[in-house]
């Protein structure tokens, strides 16, 4: 089994998704900005007893991005699900921003998945399985949060055109829409939202999702 990876494997929804494929047996790579954040996220999927492999690397840089991808897949293969669970969260009115800050946030809320599809999906294409999961948000926008509100409806668009261009080749692209603040014990647990990433790369092709709303 190649297993899973997951960029943006920080607490909260990525460290649960990353949990959650090791419990059910696969082998996961994260892969987080900071080495404390990776680590942590590495030392949690270790006490369930699933091999892990943990990089920093920055999605806004693409040799970086890349570079751990490879890394992955050089350990385990080409990966069976891609989870790609990062955002700049940070709130901004309209004007705000420069436009070089817009562009640095759109480079982490959409180009890094860009990035991440175009390694990993020929790959997996070819194998003719595989899924690639986008964590999405922002389901109305918001006049408060202008560079979240446009990355996040840029990263749905994206996930619509790589479905497009790879679900005759057998890969299930999806996006699970987060509609509320991540927080343990709340209604937007995320152990809770980690199932709906599992279920999805479990569907059977007749049924695939391609977008589910927490």
């Amino acid at each position: 089994m190649a297993g899973a990876v997951v960029l943006g494997a920080g607490p909260g929804i990525g460290r649960s998704v990353a949990c959650r494929f090791a419990r059910g047996g696969m082998p996961v790579t994260v892969v987080a900005r900071s080495e404390p954040t990776v680590d942590a996220a590495a030392a949690s999927i270790r006490a369930t007893g699933a091999d892990v492999l943990a990089l920093a690397a920055d999605v806004a840089d693409e040799d970086a991005l890349r570079a751990a991808l490879s890394a992955a897949e050089e350990r385990f293969g080409v990966p069976d699900v891609v989870v790609y669970n990062v955002a700049l969260v940070r709130p901004d009115a309209p004007g705000e921003l420069a436009a070089a800050d817009q562009l640095a946030a759109w480079s982490v809320n959409v180009v890094g998945a860009l990035t991440a599809a175009a390694q990993v999906l020929p790959r997996m294409a070819a194998r003719g399985s595989g899924t690639f999961l986008v964590t999405g948000g922002m389901p109305e926008p918001k006049p408060g949060y202008v560079s979240l509100s446009l990355g996040k409806a840029g990263v749905r668009t994206l996930a619509a055109l790589l479905d497009l261009q790879y679900r005759e080749a057998g890969l299930h692209i999806a996006t699970v829409t987060v509609a509320g603040p991540v927080a343990p014990g709340t209604a937007w647990d995320p152990d809770d939202i980690a199932e709906h990433y599992w279920r999805l790369h479990h569907q059977p092709r007749e049924t695939w999702t391609h977008e589910v709303v927490h």
